[in-house]
């Protein structure tokens, strides 16, 4: 199916590794542009060169932390200056600390809200003009945390929980501006940050690699982990105005039926 994708202008944060470079990868090659957003520029240059390379796609580069206030606007004035349009804004940056809830500072709290909801908030608010000309899409990466608590990740619960009631607000405020809002939790995908947690388990627990990954998948309840691009692809249909044009507010949960509540 082709998705009417081909030309758009996307961008994706979080873009320099793990699910964000499978997005970014997913969207190239149904034929977008990209504005590729992280902290590490050396391994957005390197994504941006595998994409020109190898795909034929347009992509400028914008190395920033988003946890500062002022750098959402300012991304957002540099792709209008190169692209002149945004069609596609995935909001994936945002990694956000677990651990014993009365370890946690108020300063790890804040940190954790500052880069994956007031990013998300304020890269929202400035793409939004350009979104609205073009009748273009947001996806948000949350995650399954959103709605399932658990006590060692207090932090990334409350952002994921905050986002997902963000996502259908303006999903509201996208009916009237012609700009579809929607969410995609994923579940375990094989990133580095899992690959960390997996190799911190087996040293803890004394088990092999496979053996650590064996049990994790069994508490999962799941038969295998997922992968960047498969969340790339879930990306790309509900980005597609042809496909999905008259979803709006939809999330999605991408985790191999780890969630079984209604």
């Amino acid at each position: 199916m082709d998705l009417g994708l081909k030309g758009k202008v996307a961008i994706v944060t979080g873009a320099s590794r793990g699910i964000g470079r499978g997005v970014a990868r997913e969207l190239a090659k149904e034929g977008c542009d990209l504005v590729l957003t992280a902290r590490d520029a050396s391994a957005l240059e390197g994504l941006a060169a595998e994409l020109r390379n190898t795909l034929g796609r347009k992509v400028l580069v914008h190395a920033a932390d988003l946890r500062e206030p002022a750098v959402p606007a300012k991304l957002v004035e540099a792709v209008e200056a190169g692209f002149g349009r945004v069609d596609i804004l995935v909001n994936n940056a945002g990694a956000t600390k677990r651990d014993d809830f009365f370890k946690l500072t108020d300063a790890d709290f804040q940190d954790g809200f500052a880069l994956k909801f007031f990013g998300n908030v304020r890269l929202t608010r400035a793409a939004w003009p350009l979104l609205k000309a073009q009748g273009g899409a947001i996806v948000n990466i949350v995650g399954l945390g959103g709605h399932t608590a658990l006590a060692e990740f207090t932090i990334g619960g409350s952002v994921n929980a905050a986002l997902l009631n963000f996502t259908k607000a303006m999903s509201h405020q996208g009916i009237k501006d012609g700009v579809r809002v929607h969410a995609i939790n994923p579940g375990s995908i094989e990133t580095d940050r899992l690959k960390g947690r997996l190799a911190a388990q087996s040293k803890a627990e004394g088990l092999d690699e496979a053996e650590a990954r064996r049990r994790n998948l069994a508490k999962l309840g799941v038969a295998r982990y997922g992968l960047p691009e498969e969340i790339g692809q879930a990306v790309c249909f509900l980005a597609s105005p042809v496909a999905a044009g008259y979803a709006n507010g939809a999330i999605i949960d991408i985790d191999g039926g780890q969630t079984r509540h209604i």
